[in-house]
């Protein structure tokens, strides 16, 4: 009797000590490895959410390949900018917000606060959006009903579900971005020329243009990220008995757990950016070949594909949405929640009851219910990413600014601020996403888009 190990290249026999060993040491691995898997790399997950996948949708069917060399470009300060956030969480054993609120303007983090809430709530809209359409082009279903149901669901998961359980969920949710890669695959794909694009770059000052780059920067070193990760950190300290609370007391920190947790951010930025790849190049080589130059959705480019590229690639798009949107959306409501939380100074953690810390879960329900009225009014799909990213784009250089100076002060960090390099590569994307943000604004008021 043979048995086939799903792991394997090959099948195993059932009753073979030998071939039992080695699918046994391979299961072993890949436990080893899921169980690695923390905030880092849910974070960048995350990153990849519907409003993403519609921007690098967008990307590809105006552009071509012509931007793919951006994923490649962003990693290493997407891996840099968490890394900090996860420093910053994993020493003080307090959110962004609380250190903020400690030691900076109350008026500045307020004002921060407000903006990304405000982002946050559209971006759960479009998200929301997009899954019940997604689930609509899958099973025929209304609308309407999918955007309940999805709204419900997330909402009691999120306030009955224990973080140990959640975060396992969350991690799995991850492994469904995976369906990308599986549809670029799908399709014929001119390799080399994929190649030459994603290592040369190719630049233009075109108003449309740097449009794209700031809603790519919006959409990959986003500021909701910024928090979630940093409180994460928190909770899984919380989880681990290294702190009795979030914001109380300070936790232990040892080289081996920062390796960890830089190991972790590292995975989750490089498997965010591999997504946006495959995205890119799957809309460029059927959306983009075929005339189609605006996606106003991810579910609207999953139904553009499949008469472009057939009916399994228009599947794989659109269980992905889905798929990702489960994560996304309460990691945006509860983004939003830890900032609020923490500037007031409320009882916060997804490891505390609805009874322990009713604000904290009152704003991840106001969050997903306020994305839900925006979702059902029906505001035009491309312009609530479009403010979104701009949004995103204008709250990221001030609160990376802040970040930064957290990171390198020795009052809060103690001895593990943050490495040279890395702050190096911080203020140098700080720099580059102040100045997109810059340009954008003055072709604005130029009225040159």
């Amino acid at each position: 009797m043979r048995k086939w190990c799903w792991w394997e290249s090959e099948s195993c026999c059932l009753y073979e000590p030998e071939c039992v060993t080695v699918c046994a040491v391979r299961s072993s691995r890949l436990k080893k490895f899921l169980k690695s898997v923390g905030p880092g790399f849910i974070t960048g997950a995350a990153d990849d959410d519907p409003s993403g996948i519609a921007t690098y949708a967008q990307t590809g069917a105006q552009f071509g390949y012509t931007q793919l060399w951006f994923a490649l470009f962003v990693t290493p300060f997407m891996v840099v900018v968490q890394e900090i956030c996860g420093r910053i969480g994993m020493v003080t054993g307090k959110g962004l917000s609380s250190i903020i609120r400690m030691h900076y303007s109350k008026l500045l983090l307020y004002a921060v606060v407000s903006l990304l809430f405000l982002a946050n709530t559209i971006n759960i809209g479009a998200d929301l959006g997009a899954m019940a359409a997604s689930a609509t082009l899958v099973t025929g279903l209304p609308r309407w009903l999918w955007l309940i149901g999805f709204t419900v669901l997330i909402v009691l998961l999120e306030i009955f579900v224990t973080y140990r359980i959640y975060a396992k969920f969350l991690k799995y949710l991850a492994f469904s971005l995976l369906v990308y890669v599986l549809a670029a695959f799908t399709i014929t794909q001119p390799w080399m020329t994929i190649l030459a694009a994603t290592l040369i770059p190719s630049f233009s000052f075109a108003p449309e243009y740097i449009v794209n780059i700031v809603a790519l920067f919006g959409t990959t070193i986003s500021p909701y990220l910024f928090f979630w990760q940093t409180d994460e950190e928190v909770e899984e300290e919380v989880a681990h008995h290294a702190i009795s609370d979030m914001g109380c007391g300070i936790p232990r920190v040892t080289r081996k757990g920062l390796r960890s947790m830089r190991l972790d951010t590292a995975m989750g930025m490089i498997f965010s950016n591999i997504i946006t790849f495959f995205i890119i190049t799957t809309s460029a080589s059927t959306l983009g070949a075929h005339g189609v130059r605006t996606v106003a959705t991810a579910a609207e480019a999953a139904a553009m594909l499949q008469p472009l590229a057939g009916r399994a690639a228009s599947l794989l798009f659109a269980l992905g949405v889905i798929g990702i949107g489960l994560l996304a959306v309460p990691i945006l409501a509860g983004a939003a929640s830890y900032a609020v939380a923490e500037a007031f100074g409320w009882h916060e953690g997804l490891f505390r009851t609805f009874k322990q810390a009713p604000g904290f879960y009152g704003v991840i329900v106001l969050a997903t219910c306020f994305g839900l009225v925006v979702s059902v009014l029906k505001f035009p799909a491309f312009e609530m990413l479009y403010y979104a990213a701009v949004l995103n784009g204008v709250i990221a250089p001030p609160l990376l600014v802040l970040i930064l100076l957290i990171a390198r002060n020795r009052r809060i960090m103690g001895t593990h601020t943050t490495p040279m390099f890395s702050n190096i590569l911080g203020w140098i994307v700080t720099a580059v996403m102040a100045i997109a943000a810059f340009v954008l604004v003055v072709h604005l008021y130029q009225g040159a888009l």
